[in-house]
């Protein structure tokens, strides 16, 4: 665990905590929302271990002893709430890890923290167990919620927590990073970049995943080759496209995203605004066959066939039907 250092891109996060703690004046509960994969444990644990924290100058100092047990996830005053159930948090659950806990003093830190990943499977019961402690804790309580959806929390529970919204990390930003810690060229991050769309958890998934490459390669076959495709062999490729079946929306999202650089460069002629630079040639040379009007009516055929296929429409028909306006309004 690195504390708030090389956290990406939650300077407002970590500076709205940093004063808290300085200011001595850190709240008893605070609700951490943010898509999966956006760092709300991560954060949550460097908040914790500077709440912990021995020295007085730095904190986390990531070197006294409380930073070493939290480090090593063996601090005694540091819980992180856990479940049986996979898609619920019980009463049980709280009242046995948390409520019947918190009235028990530190053992040898400053506060007593509770980490609650995936709060928003709290059940009601659970929620109303929680919303007594929060209401009367303890002065040396702290109370971590991290949510995919705030909304679902009982309005007494989101009126009684600090609520910080974690934000999508600029693309730049998740770019460098992958770049310096998973090691990919520049064209590579940059596609993972922008399709994770600020999620940086998402972002090292996609740039390690053999599965990801291999949608990514599919997809450029069919924008090369749509335009020479036969009938015939339009229904061949919605079968070799079945593989993917399970991650048939990040394919899509790979067609729109290659669609808006053909928009991009048709308009600008500009190389570095593209996401997928290592296929400029390919670029080049069917925007000089399509119009403006063919790119617009394969991104709503694009979004016509996510619809289709999130409500269960019959998939080789709707992928022939998208595959059937690329080939006419791209390439014919």
């Amino acid at each position: 665990m690195a504390g708030f250092k090389d956290m990406l891109g939650r300077k407002r996060e970590i500076a709205h905590l940093e004063k808290a703690i300085q200011s001595r004046k850190v709240s008893h509960a605070y609700i951490f929302s943010g898509e999966k994969g956006t760092g709300k444990l991560t954060l949550a644990d460097a908040f914790a271990m500077a709440l912990q924290c021995e020295n007085e100058e730095e904190r986390p100092c990531g070197k006294c002893h409380s930073c070493h047990q939290a480090d090593s996830g063996n601090h005694p005053d540091i819980i992180h709430i856990r479940h049986e159930k996979p898609n619920s948090i019980g009463v049980e659950d709280v009242r046995e890890q948390l409520v019947g806990d918190i009235q028990i003093r530190p053992y040898n830190g400053k506060y007593k923290i509770y980490i609650i990943p995936e709060a928003e499977k709290l059940t009601v019961q659970a929620q109303n167990a929680i919303l007594k402690t929060i209401e009367e804790p303890p002065e040396y309580a702290v109370i971590l919620l991290l949510t995919t959806n705030e909304q679902v929390f009982l309005d007494t529970i989101r009126s009684r927590c600090v609520l910080l919204q974690l934000r999508p990390v600029p693309d730049e930003q998740v770019k460098s990073y992958l770049m310096k810690h998973i090691q990919i060229p520049d064209y590579e991050a940059d596609i993972c970049a922008a399709f994770a769309q600020g999620n940086i958890g998402k972002a090292e998934r996609l740039a390690t995943s053999e599965n990801f490459n291999a949608i990514k390669a599919s997809a450029m076959k069919l924008v090369r080759s749509a335009g020479t495709m036969e009938i015939n062999e339009i229904i061949d490729y919605v079968k070799e496209v079945q593989d993917y079946k399970i991650e048939i929306q990040d394919y899509l999202d790979l067609l729109a995203l290659w669609y808006r650089d053909m928009v991009y460069f048709k308009a600008t002629r500009d190389i570095n605004g593209l996401i997928f630079k290592d296929e400029i040639r390919t670029i080049r040379e069917t925007v000089m066959r399509c119009s403006y009007e063919g790119v617009e009516d394969v991104m709503k055929a694009i979004e016509t066939a996510k619809t289709r296929l999130a409500a269960n429409v019959n998939f080789d028909l709707t992928m022939e039907l998208l595959f059937l306006v690329i080939k006419e309004n791209i390439h014919a």
